[in-house]
């Protein structure tokens, strides 16, 4: 690892955790450790002009344990099989409703408001996971980069907004709360989730799962239409 780049890892690993204390310690929906990290890192590589390349290169293994983390999220649907055995009727609508109504909100409001069909074709896919988007926007001619970004934003603002809408809207069941963070803020907001509950952290990754697959057949069909009648 060249010299200059040695301490993005650690730098990484610090301001996370640190900034996943003081969340903890003031318990303001705003100071998700997420947003306050890349606060604080972004104009911390603006300030030192280290490129983006050169930060990732030294902090990539944190990016080579994310698919093993996201197939840890199984642990705990494996222990909550029974509920969903027992729901999965309800699980699946509900998880298709709300996958449609992610995918043509995005896509419908881009077009309405001028957006070319690549851009449209970008946003659509927002509310699943990062790589699950960024093949589903290729796949209908958007950009995946893109894609990623209207992700990270859709997760960040249901990870620091998503409890508190759930509250106001006096939703309190544990699997309730869970498939709609699952459904519309993927991984974030199941990560948040899991934080707050163990039972409604499950039922959100499997809300994220589910709408993934749905969100991935459906697509290459629902665009099309979408651009007929609002291209």
């Amino acid at each position: 690892m060249s010299h200059d780049i040695w301490w993005s890892l650690p730098l990484t690993l610090l301001v996370f955790f640190g900034a996943r204390k003081l969340s903890q310690w003031l318990k303001m929906p705003l100071l998700n450790p997420l947003l306050v990290s890349m606060a604080v890192i972004i104009p911390l590589l603006l300030l030192t002009k280290m490129p983006y390349e050169r930060y990732f290169q030294g902090s990539k293994v944190l990016n080579d344990l994310l698919q093993p983390a996201v197939v840890a999220l199984a642990f705990p649907l494996y222990e909550q099989l029974h509920q969903i055995r027992a729901r999965w009727k309800s699980i699946i609508i509900v998880c298709f409703i709300g996958s449609m109504t992610a995918m043509i909100s995005g896509g419908a409001i881009a077009l309405l408001m001028g957006a070319k069909p690549d851009i449209a074709a970008s946003i659509m896919p927002k509310s699943v996971t990062t790589p699950i988007a960024m093949a589903i926007a290729e796949s209908l001619g958007g950009i995946p980069a893109i894609s990623a970004v209207c992700v990270i934003i859709v997760g960040i603002l249901g990870a620091v907004f998503g409890h508190s809408l759930l509250n106001l809207l006096k939703i309190s069941t544990k699997s309730s709360r869970g498939l709609a963070m699952g459904t519309a803020s993927h991984a974030l907001g199941t990560a948040r989730s899991a934080e707050i509950d163990y039972q409604e952290g499950a039922f959100s990754s499997l809300a994220l799962v589910i709408c993934g697959i749905i969100t991935s057949l459906i697509a290459p069909f629902l665009f099309p239409i979408l651009l007929h009648l609002l291209g």
